[in-house]
């Protein structure tokens, strides 16, 4: 039987809500959507309300107004974020609401804007977020992250088609890396999130002390913090719920001990960051820190970003993701980092994730950093891994343990 786009959109939605977010029966969910998919929102929230929702509060956004205050604001209105906004987001989530961010983004839009400007607003919207971003990490809640296409992004990924084909291409691309192509989607997704978390208990039970990368360009050694726990898959939010925080998602991550890092390493994709694409990245590291950074295309922006704060030139994540999965056989760049991120081994710069470490919220601000997790305003994500990059697990003992070679993981779970 022929499955139509309408039937895969459908699916999508119900995907999105039922095992992405898992909305509980009673419970808010807020969600954040471009403007131009007011109809896919409305898709969202008939799914929700159907699953049992008490409340669907859509909040739509729209970027290219957000350029409007690059290109005519004030540096009063440049350097400022409503703190009055965040705080009623952070209100909401610490309520109980769920969240679900629908991204789209094209990918070049600041492109001509002077990163400085660009950096300034980031960092006023990082500060007044700061409580938000706070629950988001912790996992207090469920709450996932979908995407849907638009033209500019559409025609980046596929230069040369028109916009119809381009769309429906990305559409395609989307909807095949959420397993939506399967007869019964939403079992394929789970089966899929079920194998990762073999893959994680796999990792844990090695109990690593570090993970080496060895390729062109890097050679590179992260220190994982002690009774570290990696993460994969599923989710498990501390408000009981399970659910799937990324769609698509291939890696399995874990937290970085902020002082534990050397070596150098280099991206094997380019990264979309604040509306400019980065290229070429290559960082040394030293006890943790960023000491030597370039890039061949948008190196102020990167430099820019890891100028926010002192925990910005550390690392808060370490994820492992083999080439042989969904996201990098489409063989497409999505200049996305949702997608980019889930096609190659990667790395984030700043903020721990806290689900990483059992306990860790238990802990004051400095017995947190003691403990190797990293704190900052960020969190973005820059792709190091492919098939000409060799991964091994380090044990405590100093021997080493292949764990990618090629395009797959040495040994299967």
């Amino acid at each position: 039987m022929t499955r139509t786009f309408d039937d895969k959109l459908k699916d999508y939605a119900a995907l999105t809500i039922r095992q992405g977010i898992t909305i509980q029966r009673g419970q808010e969910l807020v969600i954040f959507v471009p403007v131009f998919a007011s109809d896919y929102a409305r898709m969202l929230a008939a799914e929700a309300y159907a699953a049992g929702a008490k409340n669907v509060q859509v909040m739509y956004t729209d970027e290219r107004m957000g350029k409007a205050r690059f290109v005519h604001g004030s540096d009063e209105a440049i350097g400022y974020a409503p703190q009055w906004f965040y705080d009623g987001i952070a209100a909401a989530h610490g309520s109980g609401a769920a969240r679900l961010s629908v991204v789209s983004e094209d990918p070049g839009l600041l492109g001509d804007i002077d990163p400085a400007k660009v950096g300034k607003w980031y960092g006023a919207v990082s500060g007044a977020a700061k409580k938000v971003s706070e629950i988001v990490g912790a996992m207090a809640i469920n709450w996932s992250v979908v995407a849907v296409p638009n033209p500019a992004w559409a025609s980046k990924v596929f230069p040369g088609e028109s916009e119809s084909i381009a769309m429906q291409k990305l559409w395609d691309a989307i909807f095949s890396v959420a397993r939506l192509d399967n007869e019964n989607p939403l079992q394929a997704w789970a089966d899929h999130c079920d194998s990762l978390e073999r893959r994680q208990a796999y990792l844990n039970d090695l109990n690593f002390s570090a993970i080496h990368f060895k390729g062109p360009g890097t050679d590179f050694e992260v220190g994982l913090v002690d009774q570290h726990k990696w993460v994969g898959g599923w989710g498990y939010a501390k408000n009981g719920v399970k659910n799937a925080p990324n769609i698509p998602t291939e890696e399995v991550f874990c937290m970085p001990h902020r002082l534990r890092t050397n070596g150098t390493v280099s991206s094997t994709l380019p990264l979309s960051l604040r509306g400019t694409v980065v290229e070429g990245i290559q960082v040394e590291f030293k006890d943790g820190q960023a000491v030597k950074v370039s890039a061949k295309a948008g190196e102020a922006t990167f430099v820019g970003l890891l100028d926010t704060d002192e925990g910005a030139r550390r690392l808060g994540e370490i994820a492992l993701v083999p080439p042989s999965c969904a996201v990098a056989q489409t063989g497409l760049l999505f200049y996305n980092t949702l997608f980019d991120e889930n096609a190659a081994c990667h790395i984030a710069m700043g903020a721990s994730y806290s689900e990483n470490r059992p306990g860790i919220d238990d802990l004051s601000d400095d017995e947190k950093l003691a403990a190797g997790a990293n704190t900052s305003k960020i969190h973005v994500d820059w792709m190091i891994g492919s098939k000409d990059v060799e991964v091994d697990g380090v044990l405590a003992s100093g021997e080493r343990k292949p764990l990618m070679r090629g395009m797959d993981w040495v040994e299967a779970v």
